[in-house]
């Protein structure tokens, strides 16, 4: 059968997040770790459609390069990224399970993820070898692995000189593009401005100064910190919040954030079975002040 490609959009949203599910799933079996829970319960996949429509729409406005393969009018594979400040990020790429061979993948990366003037180049990878060889194969290196740590959130007493206070975009994004460049490169705030529609924002400030951002709700992160040594308040803070509305706390963690971690096991978080390796270039940032975006779609 011919497969033949074309560049997506906004309306394709529910086909790719289909090929995501299928590609999960199988990867999932293979690697003996769970990747969508319940992932083969038809009401289960249209609870987390609604959940993660608002994300797939967004991922699809802001892509900067959004690319499907079909074969009979029917989407069976798709990669897509986005690009910011001189960073170009490979959001998605996803192949159904049986059709995983003969240069489909290659084709998508190419059109996906290709060379630009940026000079970072970033992707969050599963360690499916086939999908990791291609990867090396453009040009990126795994830097540290991330794993999701979670509990059942509880209220925490903290001390802190920290100002914590609500985020409010338009008085502070400024200051978090300021502080994104100097903790992951480069700034973004189209992606602020949407995280903050599905989850509460938070700075926090010492001196007046703002030192520091995050997000907290049903999903959180990101977190990006100057100083690492404030994690703790701020996790104890932010699992509190979530305290409130009975649920888990969890956030996608660089195995290089040793005081996130340190907090982690203090309070006896589990750490999920599923492994994410972030790859770039070049090394660049500072991950040690940062805990990333979940789902770990992007950083």
């Amino acid at each position: 059968m011919t497969i033949t490609y074309r560049e997506g959009t906004i309306e394709d949203s529910y086909a790719v997040f289909q090929v995501f599910v299928k590609t999960i799933m199988d990867y999932s079996e293979r690697m003996n770790v769970m990747g969508i829970t319940g992932g083969n319960d038809p009401e289960v996949m249209k609870s987390l459609w609604e959940r993660r429509k608002s994300m797939f729409e967004f991922l699809a406005r802001t892509a900067s390069h959004f690319w499907v393969a079909e074969q009979d009018g029917v989407i069976v594979a798709y990669a897509r990224s986005m690009e910011h400040d001189g960073l170009i990020e490979l959001t998605e790429f996803f192949v159904s399970p049986l059709q995983q061979s003969g240069g489909l993948g290659r084709q998508l990366l190419a059109r996906a993820f290709p060379q630009t003037d940026s000079p970072f180049r970033t992707i969050i990878a599963t360690l499916d070898e086939r999908a990791l060889a291609r990867y090396l194969k453009a040009g990126v290196y795994a830097r540290f692995p991330l794993k999701y740590f979670y509990r059942q959130a509880e209220k925490v007493d903290f001390n802190t000189d920290l100002l914590i206070e609500p985020m409010q975009q338009k008085i502070h994004i400024d200051k978090m593009n300021q502080i994104d460049k100097q903790i992951l490169g480069h700034s973004r705030p189209v992606v602020h401005e949407w995280i903050a529609t599905t989850r509460d924002g938070f700075v926090y400030k010492r001196g007046g100064e703002i030192v520091g951002y995050g997000y907290a709700g049903s999903s959180s992160g990101p977190f990006a910190l100057l100083d690492e040594n404030d994690f703790p308040a701020v996790l104890a803070h932010a699992e509190s919040l979530v305290a409130e509305t009975g649920g888990e706390f969890g956030v996608e963690t660089p195995l290089i954030n040793k005081k996130a971690i340190q907090y982690f096991l203090d309070r006896k978080y589990q750490i999920d079975s599923f492994t994410a390796l972030f790859m770039s270039n070049v090394p660049f940032g500072k991950f040690e002040n940062y805990l990333c975006f979940s789902p770990e779609f992007f950083m």
